[in-house]
């Protein structure tokens, strides 16, 4: 329920559900704020700034992760208990999927602390709602252990779902540096991957199976995603570019072996940071391609 309700967030962020700038602003805190617990002005400005810069060194924020190194460079350079967690990062992926949801609380909390966040009162209020109400249903209902247990629980597999969903978009797609200079449907087109699999993939990812249309189209409503998908896979043919799809089972591998690659360049000596992860390496062209 909670992943599901963060689709129809990310859905009034691009106002896809209505058209109105305030409209889908109320929908946003409602959804994300009051019934998930995740600041919607926090969540839209890092989301925007993903949209206008996918899969790009130091524009990106879903890629400038400090548990995860997206580029041989980051993996290269790592000292410490990051070298060792980036060396391993491709098997500790799914476990830190299970933290995701702890992560986003923090960060929205520590994006509301900003003087320059929109509506911070309200949403600050609705987020402390959700979390009274949540935790007094919980331990209302149950014994104060089994409380913490289902806690726990939820929370880890809204964090996993959330990740499993996102991760085959762009993880293991090639990855751009600030300095290319694509443009706008090069830029959206080569960074991003579908994931096949009907109407279940379709429900249980929210459309965002869908991400090459997505991307083109951020504010083309959920279902006409799915009916665009033809004339948009039609006209990358037409201009020469990878229309990159596969199942989830697929995307998912891509994305962990690209993930193994880059953190196998943390055990080796620093004149590996040339072999940088960019649009024109075999690591971009293998895993994103395929």
């Amino acid at each position: 329920m909670f992943t599901q309700l963060s689709y129809l967030t990310h859905d009034a962020g691009h106002r896809q559900i209505s058209g109105s700038r305030r409209a889908s602003y109320v929908l946003g805190i409602l959804l994300g704020n009051l019934c998930v617990g995740m600041s919607y002005s926090w969540w839209l400005g890092k989301h925007n700034r993903h949209h206008a810069n996918p899969n790009t060194e130091e524009a990106d924020p879903d890629i400038m992760l400090k548990v995860l190194a997206m580029s041989t460079k980051q993996a290269v350079e790592s000292r410490g208990l990051f070298r060792l967690l980036y060396r391993y990062q491709a098997y500790l992926f799914f476990p830190w999927l299970l933290l995701e949801a702890v992560a986003m609380r923090g960060a929205s909390i520590g994006g509301l602390t900003n003087r320059g966040s929109r509506g911070r009162p309200i949403e600050a209020f609705l987020i402390g709602l959700n979390l009274i109400g949540m935790l007094s249903v919980v331990f209302v209902t149950l014994s104060p252990l089994k409380a913490i247990l289902f806690l726990c629980l939820q929370q880890g597999l809204f964090g996993l779902y959330l990740g499993i969903s996102f991760a085959p978009s762009h993880k293991g797609m090639p990855i751009l540096k600030l300095e290319h200079q694509y443009d706008f449907l090069r830029r959206q087109v080569l960074t991003s991957r579908n994931v096949r699999g009907g109407w279940f993939v379709d429900l249980a990812f929210g459309g965002l199976n869908y991400q090459i249309e997505h991307h083109l189209f951020p504010s083309m409503p959920r279902p006409n995603l799915r009916r665009s998908q033809a004339l948009i896979s039609e006209f990358c043919r037409q201009e020469g570019l990878p229309y990159c799809e596969a199942s989830l089972l697929r995307s998912h591998a891509l994305a962990l072996s690209y993930l193994n690659a880059v953190g196998k360049h943390a055990a080796r000596p620093r004149r590996s940071a040339s072999r940088l992860t960019t649009i024109g390496t075999k690591q971009g062209s293998a895993s994103g391609h395929a």
